[in-house]
């Protein structure tokens, strides 16, 4: 089992703050707030700002095809730190991207191994690859999970991080099979979209202790 480093942990579609701060003390390594309008999570940049403030953690934007300028854009007036791309952004669009100083991390929707083979093109160019599970019409937030046993022998030459229908209940099997660096939660912690449910929450940091006390 990977104890190297300390497991990452983020929490992915934050709307509200008291939320979030709780989040954060629980032990979240980041916090992401979902930047793409007309979805269930979506939250507006200057709705962002005074929750980002008050995070002492890592502060992610997640952004789905969006072009250069909104995403400058949203890092400044929303106080990210953080972005994380999840469309079909090219490899050159992530290397542009790193004029904005920020630590980027790449989506992919894996359902085979063929999916498996898109990291080698992004991971030279990305700080962190997130694998999350494929649907054919929602980017993510779905609940679905991959095929674990498929990332068995992942190993790209940057950090990953595993998302995709992860909850209290399942996470002790994922991390069993697998060893991110980061796991990438929201869906399995949430009463509805955008609103997270805090005692599951704090059953997940409950379990992720058993899994570093094993180590």
């Amino acid at each position: 089992m990977q104890q190297t480093m300390k497991l990452q942990v983020k929490i992915c579609g934050i709307t509200k703050a008291d939320q979030a701060i709780d989040i954060a003390k629980s032990g979240a390594s980041a916090i992401g707030f979902i930047c793409v309008p007309d979805t269930p999570r979506y939250i507006a940049p200057d709705q962002i700002r005074p929750i980002a403030d008050q995070l002492p953690l890592d502060r992610v934007g997640v952004f789905l095809d969006a072009d250069f300028d909104t995403i400058h854009k949203t890092v400044a007036l929303a106080n990210l730190n953080v972005v994380q791309l999840h469309g079909k952004e090219s490899p050159g669009f992530c290397q542009a991207l790193r004029a904005l100083n920020v630590k980027l991390i790449k989506a992919l929707r894996i359902r085979s191994h063929q999916d498996l083979e898109q990291a080698q093109n992004y991971q030279s160019n990305v700080d962190i690859l997130l694998l999350d599970a494929y649907h054919p019409e929602q980017a993510g937030g779905t609940g679905l999970t991959i095929d674990w046993t498929m990332l068995k022998e992942f190993n790209p030459t940057c950090e990953w991080w595993l998302a995709g229908g992860l909850n209290p209940e399942n996470i002790l099997e994922a991390l069993a099979l697998v060893t991110p660096n980061g796991i990438d939660l929201s869906s399995g912690l949430e009463n509805a979209p955008g609103d997270k449910n805090l005692e599951r929450v704090h059953k997940l940091f409950k379990q992720l202790q058993l899994y570093q006390n094993e180590g």
